[in-house]
């Protein structure tokens, strides 16, 4: 109704007396208020003095009342459940037993405030046992939560029903929420907040107590991030800062997983750690539904967990790759989880507010100047008590014949009483004291006790007086404090911190990195293999089919490259692209791979001629070297091709009919060979070719006879570096570097093999890396051949060389790559 019926008109409603006439929605909307307000203060979001809530407090209030403390002896779970139904909690048993359960579990809280014995669950989802059977009683660092709370530190108020008084907040001498977290759910709010460790919280309350402009990056750089009792690897980064700043944000959280060896020859992953609040019964049931829908290259899961330590084994097939499956396992199941920071709270128990970790501390550390100063207050009022009867009994001591006297003559109690009063210029407090006194109190020895514990009370009295007058003392108190509670609790970071943020998967971190060659036809197809796949052979053997080829097309260039690798594509008309080693579809030995069309967006009659490799890690320093079939050469920095867009970069500008074909990196102080079919070799140091833009046209590199052209340019890195020279027909041979002395560049140059009718021309000349141990030689109908570097004969210059690749007739050598053999390293 839009208002009260009595207003509306139309029927008129008879006044009753006694009743008050209400709208539906008006009385609607303040009982839903009034729940949810209830809902929100009395059950469902911590405080953030103490960090607990309502049911929480109570449960630890009970355990403190009735003696059920860490020294003392476990007590039935029911006694406790029981207590706190009849004196604070008008709720339901089961959910004070299952907030006491989980202030008892390990998994749940970075510190535990309960100390159980029994069944209280486990972290497949296991309930704990009933509360009949479990016996709990309170552990140390709880006890911390209620040190002094008999000394007026805190507010009590009235239980539900005016029976009984409990505490609104505990005293709490630790930072409690942020220590163990909270999880809750009100009425149109939530709240979640991370476990951290106490040192590091310790050490940030401190830093705020002595520097009250400490900012948030002086916070953070003791609290590293949230340390759950699971461990696990929490990935922060910007997201975590923003997330301490404004009390939203969200980190990732990963499960610690190792790749192991198994005596068999097999691969297993090990989880030692998953991340918080993951059921490890539910993981394992997802892990094992994807192996049986076949997403997942698994032979056996097993659950190997005890005593609260986690070991999860997944056993992988002997074709599987560890790294992949493991990343498969991230993506698809609960290993990998996000954490999303509400760090929502109740400030003075009544205001709900969204904090950051410095607003959190700070109201910590005005709860505890509050405490401190409450119970400097109690104590200094007990002490100015006792003090003051000390000095009632100083007086009597000092007159005890005449104060005797007094009392005899006095009829009653009241008489004497007043007496002492009037005669002595007693307080009443005094004049009942010395009443009441025992004789005993007359000795010598008494009366030196009573001054020496008067003169320590005037010092203590004068103390306390003095903390109360200066702020900074009980700041200085609350340090010392905190300091005494790190030093009795903290413990070891068990969850590492990564600080950077772990965002979506990119396809690279599925992909398992590892050693391939890339095949790139004349007709610009285009495929990855496995290194592996290529069976070495020795000299003069036949080889394999490597790959099918269109009709005419012949083997261009083959580039051995991790899967994680770049590839820079230099085509025929000078321009460059960029991808990564693994965006080349992978296809067995006899496929015929994919136009490079479909993965670069070239023009009509355009093709790829050349494809460097950049190692994912390696900076980007030196130069591009590059030469043309006319023998034009140029050299760019490589840094200039750090950022290349989708539809290519201009690389180098061309002359009518020339065409870019040989990229090499250099340092800017190689040597430079450029090789012709014709047997020719010129050797140049690459200053002679001053660094270059990237749309410019380049310099002369080699004077070319006619029916001459450029088969190959590489770089000479060292003295003792040899040259491979392969020729069509099959032959080849090794030569020094050293036997080609160094000229200007735009010579003829000198020969480099001898070429006849049986060797057929030069097709490659290039330098071999030292590292290099194989090689791969290809023909234009697809056979291919895996050779050591060492059974090919190392000849002079002017020498045809030696049969390295048996032809069929009609067939002959296209292309050729060198390989480097990796030794496997056995993971620890």
């Amino acid at each position: 109704m839009p208002q009260d019926a009595a207003d509306m008109p139309g029927e008129q409603y008879e006044e009753v007396a006694g009743v008050e006439r209400r709208s539906l929605e008006k009385v609607m909307e303040e009982s839903f208020f009034r729940y949810s307000m209830s809902v929100i203060i009395e059950r469902a979001l911590p405080d953030v003095r103490d960090g607990l809530k309502p049911v929480h407090r109570r449960i630890l209030y009970s355990m403190e009342d009735n003696g059920w403390r860490s020294g003392g002896k476990f007590v039935k779970s029911a006694r406790v459940v029981g207590d706190v139904i009849g004196k604070y909690h008008p709720h339901g048993d089961t959910s004070i037993y299952d907030s006491m359960v989980r202030l008892a579990q390990p998994w749940a809280l970075r510190l535990p405030l309960v100390n159980g014995q029994g069944n209280f669950g486990s972290m497949d989802g296991d309930p704990a046992a009933a509360y009949r059977y479990t016996e709990a009683k309170m552990t140390r660092i709880a006890e911390e939560m209620l040190v002094d709370i008999n000394k007026d530190t805190v507010d009590f108020r009235p239980n539900f029903d005016g029976s009984e008084q409990e505490p609104a907040v505990l005293p709490a001498k630790i930072p409690n929420l942020l220590l163990n977290g909270q999880i809750g759910i009100a009425v149109g709010m939530a709240t979640n907040i991370p476990p951290h460790n106490l040192g590091e919280l310790v050490d940030a309350s401190v830093e705020l107590i002595d520097n009250e402009s400490a900012t948030i990056d002086d916070l953070l750089k003791h609290v590293k991030g949230p340390d759950f009792p699971t461990g696990a690897i929490v990935y922060g980064g910007a997201s975590m800062k923003q997330a301490y700043m404004t009390g939203r944000g969200s980190v990732t959280v990963r499960a610690v997983a190792a790749i192991e060896e198994t005596k068999k020859g097999r691969h297993q992953i090990v989880v030692t750690e998953i991340p918080y609040a993951v059921n490890k019964a539910t993981l394992i049931e997802k892990i094992g539904e994807l192996y049986k829908e076949k997403k997942l290259a698994l032979a056996d899961l097993r659950d190997e967990s005890s005593r609260g330590k986690v070991r999860i084994v997944i056993e992988l097939k002997k074709d599987a790759y560890p790294k992949k499956v493991l990343n498969q396992l991230f993506k698809l199941t609960s290993l990998q989880t996000s954490f999303n920071f509400n760090m929502l709270s109740l400030v003075d128990g009544i205001q709900p507010r969204i904090l950051g970790l410095q607003e959190m501390l700070q109201e910590f550390i005005k709860h505890r100047q509050k405490v401190v100063r409450r119970r400097t207050e109690f104590e200094l009022r007990k002490a100015k008590e006792r003090a003051h009867i000390l000095e009632g009994y100083k007086i009597a001591l000092d007159h005890i014949d005449e104060v005797i006297k007094t009392i005899r003559a006095s009829k009653t109690q009241d008489e004497a009483e007043k007496a002492l009063i009037a005669k002595f210029k007693l307080s009443e407090i005094q004049a009942k004291a010395i009443l009441a006194m025992q004789l005993r109190r007359l000795t010598g020895l008494e009366r030196e006790a009573i001054e020496n514990e008067l003169n320590e009370l005037l010092v203590l009295i004068a103390k306390l007086e003095g903390i109360l007058a200066d702020e900074k003392e009980i700041l200085k108190i609350i340090k010392t404090e905190l300091l005494e509670m790190k030093d009795k609790y903290d413990d070891e970071r068990r969850s590492q911190i990564i600080n950077h943020e772990l965002g979506k998967f990119s396809d690279e971190e599925l992909i398992p990195e590892e050693e391939s060659v890339i095949l790139l036809t004349g007709e610009n197809y285009i495929k990855r293999t496995l290194a592996s796949d290529y069976r070495k052979q020795n000299r003069g053997g036949k080889g394999k089919r490597g790959m099918t080829t269109k009709e005419e097309d012949i083997i261009h260039q083959l580039v051995p490259a991790s899967t994680h690798d770049f590839l820079l594509f230099f085509t025929n008309k000078g321009r460059v692209f960029r991808l990564k080693a693994y965006e080349v579809p992978a296809a067995g030995l006899a496929a015929k791979g994919v136009a490079a069309v479909n993965l670069l967006q070239l023009q009509p009659e355009e093709k790829i001629t050349s494809i460097i490799k950049h190692e994912k890690d390696a900076k980007d320093e030196g130069y591009l070297f590059m030469a043309t079939v006319k023998g034009t050469v140029k050299k760019t920095p490589l840094k200039d091709y750090a950022n290349i867009r989708t539809n290519g970069l201009i690389a180098i500008k061309l002359d009518d009919g020339d065409e870019l074909r040989w990229i090499k990196k250099t340092t800017g102080e190689n040597d430079v060979i450029i090789s012709t079919s014709a047997g020719q070799a010129i050797r140049f140091n690459e200053s002679d070719a001053r660094p270059m833009g990237r749309s410019a046209r380049g310099v002369r590199g080699a004077r070319l006879r006619p029916n001459d052209w450029v088969v190959g340019m590489d770089v000479v890195t060292d003295a003792e570096q040899t040259l491979l020279v392969i020729s069509e027909k099959g032959f080849g041979k090794k030569t020094k570097a050293e036997h080609f002395p160094s000229h200007k560049r735009g010579g003829v140059g000198i020969k480099a093999a001898v070429v006849t009718a049986k060797t057929g021309p030069i097709i490659s000349v290039q330098t071999i890396d030292p590292e290099a141990t194989e090689a791969i030689l290809i023909s234009k109908n697809g056979q291919t051949i895996r050779l050591a570097l060492g059974d090919i004969k190392l000849l002079g210059r002017t020498t045809q060389g030696v049969t390295i690749m048996r032809l069929a007739d009609g067939d002959s050598v296209s292309s050729i790559g060198l390989i480097s053999e990796k030794p496997e390293v056995e993971e620890e």
